[in-house]
């Protein structure tokens, strides 16, 4: 494993922008020192103009493997977060077959092993009939990020809404519970309501259908669920304004048992944007009128809600161009999410050392990620180099396998130059190697 020298950069790391060199061995963060000097054979890397940012940890991902691998693959999706900026992704169970024992989990790990160029884990999926196999997951909480919960949104058996189960799963999980909060029975009357006055529904829609009251009503009952039992809860995607108000920003942040997730479409598009974009955007939760996004921009300024991710969910260009009704929900993002949330850095949105704790410190806390997610000394080297450098999405550039993003077209004032996986250079100036893979995401839950 080669060592690495970078030189005269800028560390943007817990809260500080600092001058200084960073030096890499065995896979670690050796030193960090205003100037190093080495006499070791070492492969120099000058930051000059440079930022250094700790690799993006992205906690909801969809790499759609196994199963639905016409759509997106660990490989091709890996690859793309890694080009990105993102080191470590935590993956979904909505695969083919749902991940609802133990066995179909552990070969995901073994996918990971094999394809991933980023760090990985993989949630255990519930549904309504599997709980001892939930339970199980236990045994593993040092060696898996969670168990997640569609307590709506969702097809099959995936979907967990008896209220026995969830309340046996609340009680008897003792690892971070992930929930997908939208209340099945309100987005039915209300497309039914729609269906009632419309020849045909349309993108714009979409909103209606899953609407404020939807959200909040699922989130609040999960927050009940989490307090009667102690639970510790993380809910994703967080979409409306009104949800805010179930969440605190007290600190410190490991000392949270209820913690929310914003995902960058959700701070970046509106319902206005439903014209031009169409089923592009269309996703679960909603995309949802502008007061929204300025409320979710305000819950992440002022910590009620604690971490950015991008909930990548590919689905084809050809599932996407189908009737409203019949298209697929979800986005491709994971390899622009970094570069999307340094443009609203640029414009003064938000500060480079908050996107940092957003994106990496406060993923690593929450989900008490071992030994990542900062530029620590004796910490894996998951480093991301980053320069002002201007860079336009273009079907060319984009690295996901359904080789479309929702974002194409738009140019980011920075680009990703080089990313370090376990202090091995992975991405380097549009390059990638693949001589070392990912490591599986270990947990310190005692």
């Amino acid at each position: 494993m080669s060592s690495y020298l970078i030189k005269n950069t800028t560390i943007v790391n817990e809260g500080k922008k600092v001058s200084g060199d960073v030096l890499i061995k065995k896979g670690r963060i050796e030193k960090i020192a205003s100037s190093i000097d080495t006499k070791e054979a070492v492969k120099e890397i000058d930051g000059q103009g440079q930022f250094l940012l700790p690799g993006a940890i992205d906690d909801q991902v969809h790499f759609r493997e196994p199963g639905l691998t016409h759509k997106a693959n660990i490989y091709t999706e890996a690859k793309a977060a890694v080009a990105g900026g993102i080191t470590s992704f935590m993956e979904m169970p909505n695969t083919q077959p749902p991940v609802f024992t133990q066995s179909l989990l552990e070969d995901k790990y073994a996918i990971g092993a094999t394809n991933s160029l980023a760090n990985y884990s993989f949630f255990m999926g519930t549904s309504q009939d599997n709980l001892e196999e939930i339970l199980r997951t236990n045994e593993k909480k040092n060696d898996v990020c969670g168990v997640k919960i569609f307590m709506g949104s969702s097809t099959g058996n995936l979907l967990v809404d008896n209220p026995i189960q969830l309340e046996r799963i609340f009680e008897g999980s003792e690892l971070l519970i992930a929930t997908h909060c939208e209340e099945e029975s309100v987005i039915k009357r209300n497309k039914a309501a729609l269906e009632a006055v419309k020849e045909k529904l349309e993108p714009s829609d979409h909103p209606i259908i899953r609407n404020e009251e939807a959200c909040f009503e699922s989130s609040f009952k999960a927050i009940q669920l989490a307090k009667k039992f102690d639970a510790r809860l993380h809910i994703l995607h967080i979409s409306t304004a009104k949800e805010l108000q179930l969440f605190s920003n007290m600190r410190p942040l490991a000392e949270k048992r209820i913690t929310a997730e914003v995902c960058i479409h959700h701070l970046h598009f509106t319902a206005d944007d439903y014209a031009a974009k169409g089923n592009l955007i269309k996703c679960n939760p909603a995309i949802k009128a502008p007061e929204n996004r300025k409320a979710l921009w305000e819950g992440l300024l002022n910590d009620q809600l604690d971490v950015i991710a991008t909930d990548h969910a590919p689905h084809t260009w050809e599932e996407k161009q189908v009737e409203y009704i019949n298209a697929y929900a979800g986005l491709p993002l994971v390899q622009h999410s970094v570069m999307l949330m340094l443009k609203y850095v640029k414009e003064g949105k938000l500060s480079m050392e908050k996107m940092v704790e957003k994106m990496s410190h406060a993923v690593a806390t929450c989900f008490q990620i071992k030994e990542r997610g900062f530029i620590r000394e004796g910490y894996h080297a998951d480093l991301v180099l980053v320069q002002e450098n201007p860079y336009t999405i273009t079907k060319e550039n984009i690295l996901y396998k359904c080789g479309w993003s929702p974002l194409e077209g738009t140019t980011f004032p920075y680009q990703v130059n080089s990313t370090f996986i376990n202090g091995h250079l992975a991405y380097h100036l549009g390059q990638f190697n693949e001589a070392q893979k990912g490591e599986r995401l270990q947990f310190n839950r005692g």
